[in-house]
């Protein structure tokens, strides 16, 4: 099977979230044989249609304009058994470069009307690969997958309205900018999307229980909006884009007892924590007074609110100092010296966070 993967994100690689998953996906389709190239259209000199139909009228199955879609993109894609169109989700569908390139395969098709289903269609110039559609967005539910979904189906056929083309699976992960944090599921999500490789060279699908493992959530959607907002005020306070921000290491800062608990999960090292047990108190007073607890075995962390029926090290600090060493604005070791947090029992459980 030759497949050609589309790539509309514009970030570079290490940004794009639309790339780490379509490469997990095009890992399990070389596994299981097919021969996979990618194209990155930020990379491209792509127009867009002019609507002239010279590829229907004068030079048939020939676009006249001159750029990298003439010169190579719409031979490979009509080589091609499979395509897989993979954008970050952008107004709710596509980006401009992915439906620029979308609009560009027109020649694939001839100018003529033709009827199935009540629908009206242009039939085919020739032969036109399977399409999967793969999308990332960063809301948590898949609604917002819907306006897309239906696109997707009503372009490529899956509801018979165009004979010879068809859409063999929808891939859509939501959460996409807090999943990298989340170490435990990310490595499944992207050990299922691999999977799913497999799968559609094997089977030409998806399988159910394979696209639920892609879809799982990651949180409770309240605590995704809470961590993408706080996100949001961090870079805004500091005046630097979520790159410009990730890029100079810079460190959210709690700001609600919520976040803290979400900001130090994700933080948990699983390798530093590796044959520990243990239950971590927390309770703070000033900025933001309340009490929070960690579980921590077997490689895992659960975080709770409240008071734990015992603990193995109790922490008591005013909120801003914790929320300040967090983001790395003061020293933890110093903050215990100085007196700002005290600790009772077994402080070395303070290891399993950072890298």
């Amino acid at each position: 099977m030759k497949v050609l993967a589309v790539n509309s994100s514009p970030r570079p690689k290490g940004q794009s979230r639309t790339l780490l998953m379509l490469e997990s996906l095009l890992k399990g389709m070389k596994e299981a044989g097919a021969d996979v190239e990618t194209v990155n259209l930020r990379e491209k000199e792509v127009r867009y249609c002019t609507g002239c139909y010279t590829c229907w009228a004068r030079t048939p199955g020939r676009c006249a304009q001159r750029d990298d879609i003439t010169r190579e993109l719409l031979p490979k894609f009509l080589e091609a058994d499979m395509v897989i169109y993979a954008s970050p989700l952008y107004q709710y569908t596509v980006t401009a470069s992915m439906k620029a390139f979308i609009e560009r395969t027109l020649p694939a098709f001839l100018p003529y009307l033709e009827q199935s289903r009540g629908a009206f269609y242009h039939p085919l110039h020739g032969r036109y690969p399977v399409a999967v559609m793969l999308s990332v967005a960063g809301f948590p539910g898949l609604e917002v997958f819907h306006q897309l979904s239906g696109w997707a189906n009503y372009l490529f056929g899956r509801n018979g309205r165009q004979p010879g083309v068809k859409l063999a699976a929808e891939i859509y992960r939501t959460s996409s900018q807090m999943m990298v944090f989340v170490a435990e599921k990310l490595e499944d999500i992207l050990n299922a999307t691999r999977q799913a490789g497999r799968e559609l060279v094997e089977e030409g699908r998806v399988k159910p229980e394979t696209l639920a493992r892609i879809q799982q959530p990651l949180d409770e959607d309240a605590t995704v909006l809470e961590m993408a907002n706080l996100s949001w005020r961090s870079c805004i306070e500091a005046g630097l884009t979520p790159a410009q921000f990730e890029k100079r290491g810079r460190a959210l800062r709690p700001d609600s007892l919520k976040t803290l608990m979400t900001v130090l999960k994700i933080g948990f090292n699983p390798k530093k924590a590796a044959g520990r047990k243990g239950v971590l108190q927390f309770n703070f007073t000033r900025e933001v007074t309340g009490s929070c607890y960690f579980r921590v075995a077997d490689g895992r962390i659960a975080a709770f609110e409240g008071q734990a029926d015992r603990a193995d090290l109790k922490v008591d600090t005013a909120f801003e100092v914790w929320a300040d060493i967090i983001a790395g604005k003061i020293d933890g070791a110093q903050a215990f010296l100085d007196g700002k947090c005290r600790a009772e029992g077994d402080i070395g459980l303070l290891s399993i966070f950072g890298k």
